[in-house]
């Protein structure tokens, strides 16, 4: 992938990473234009800040702006298989992710994470581990500070440790992680991706530059399929060569990093060292095959993995992610409003530690909802819907749990806290995108938080 400076580069959208990569370019005294659909009041903000730096931004437009591009760089949310981006292909301007862009500008290495669910977590925990063991490192991507900014500090780091979507790596071709961490694949995007098979094969693309000294982390139920995707996929494109070390984490015994209880074991690579995760946010059979991919990979990155103990110990649960918010009359409330499909909310159900009254719906991704019914009734007392999804999840669940169609989320929680016993959880895990009642899953997870906190003032 070219790393030379731009002549003339086009940014579509004005997200954050969009405003980054916009940021990076200007500063290379690129000519820079920035496009948005939208013309809301933080897209205005941003734009007004970068046509201060220099750039030429548009919003409120539907079509592109005429002039010669040598690159197009596509903010995550912009659909690449129709609009804009097949536009700019036929006129032969190439088109890569803000991800791109930002890894050919980094100057310090690079451990990358993607998955389906708990990416952000890992990523938190690698960055703290390798801060523990005096490594300059600092965490960002996908989620935090885009990748795109974090490169213009990287001369005074040893790693970046990022998050990465399939949203970015769908249009990403240079991108070179020293260290690459796949931590699950379940449904999710298929609106976007087509398919399961088209989504493995773009989070698959996290490895395809990777070569010899690199190393590539796997869960080991997938071992073969995604490592057979990305040798397929290289030899395709010509790059075959030497590729990467491939790692597996676990809990079957051929494991080269396997969890047993609350213990991580790190068998591989000659060593023998042990992790304890008893007691503390990764003890639970879903956080702890994270804990096994974060000592993987923070061994791989030549620290200690030991330091990933004290980084477990320590470590602080991002927002909206299995986060307790109170105790009210021996009831917990808990907040996974970022549980945004359906596999998430399977994991929060697995790792609830006591009986859980759930609220969940929204916009549903998926359609395969039996599945998760045997979880739901081992877990579930009640079940309380909201959202578009509502009557979707009551008809597929009503049968196997008792189901309240709520439809708002404050009559939901409402509801729930009326309904709750000493020694239960009233858990918002939606399975569902948020944008049918809220901006976001943040939002969502305020929303919980507020009507928590003013059912406890109450009584």
């Amino acid at each position: 992938m070219e790393t030379a400076p731009y002549k003339h580069a086009l940014v579509l959208g004005l997200g954050v990473s969009g405003a980054a990569a916009a940021e990076l370019l200007l500063g290379e005294g690129a000519r820079v234009t920035v496009v948005d659909r939208s013309a809301g009041v933080e897209v205005r903000e941003r734009g007004a800040a970068l046509e201060r730096a220099g750039a030429q931004v548009l919003t409120g437009i539907a079509e592109l702006p005429a002039g010669q591009f040598d690159v197009c760089i596509v903010s995550p949310g912009i659909p690449v298989n129709r609009g804009w981006v097949p536009e700019l292909e036929r006129k032969g301007v190439p088109v890569i992710s803000e991800l791109d862009l930002g890894g050919s500008r980094c100057r310090c290495r690079c451990l990358a994470v993607t998955g389906t669910n708990g990416k952000s977590t890992l990523t938190g925990l690698c960055a703290e581990a390798l801060s523990r063991a005096g490594l300059r490192t600092a965490a960002g991507g996908n989620y935090g500070v885009p990748l795109c900014r974090l490169a213009r500090q990287s001369g005074e780091l040893d790693w970046i440790v990022a998050e990465v979507s399939s949203f970015q790596l769908e249009r990403t071709f240079g991108f070179h992680p020293l260290v690459g961490v796949l931590l699950n694949l379940q449904p999710d995007h298929l609106d976007r991706h087509g398919d399961m098979l088209t989504y493995m094969k773009t989070k698959a693309r996290l490895f395809e530059n990777m070569t010899a000294g690199d190393t590539a982390i796997i869960p080991a139920a997938l071992s073969e399929e995604p490592a057979g995707i990305v040798k397929h996929a290289a030899s395709a494109a010509g790059r075959r060569g030497v590729g990467p070390d491939w790692l597996t984490f676990g809990t079957s015994p051929d494991s080269d990093i396997r969890l047993e209880g609350s213990r991580i074991h790190l068998g591989c690579r000659g060593g023998d060292a042990e992790i304890d995760l008893a007691g503390s946010y990764f003890d639970n059979s879903v956080l702890g095959l994270a804990a096994a991919a974060g000592a993987g990979a923070v061994m791989a990155c030549r620290a200690d993995p030991r330091v990933l103990e004290e980084a477990v110990r320590n470590f602080k649960p991002l927002p909206h992610r299995m986060t307790k918010v109170l105790d009210a009359g021996g009831i917990c409330f808990v907040d996974d409003s970022k549980a945004t499909n359906l596999s998430a909310l399977g994991a929060a159900l697995r790792m609830a530690d006591r009986p859980v009254r759930l609220i969940a719906g929204g916009l549903l991704k998926e359609a395969d909802l039996k599945r998760f019914q045997e979880i739901l009734v081992k877990k579930v007392c009640a079940l309380y819907v909201i959202g578009k999804a509502a009557a979707e999840m009551d008809a597929a669940w009503g049968e196997a749990v008792p189901c309240r169609r709520c439809g708002t989320l404050e009559r939901a929680v409402r509801e729930a806290w009326r309904e709750a016993r000493d020694g239960e959880m009233i858990l918002l895990s939606p399975g569902c995108a948020s944008f049918d009642q809220f901006r976001d899953f943040e939002d969502r997870g305020n929303q919980f938080i507020r009507i928590a906190r003013s059912i406890n003032e109450e009584t």
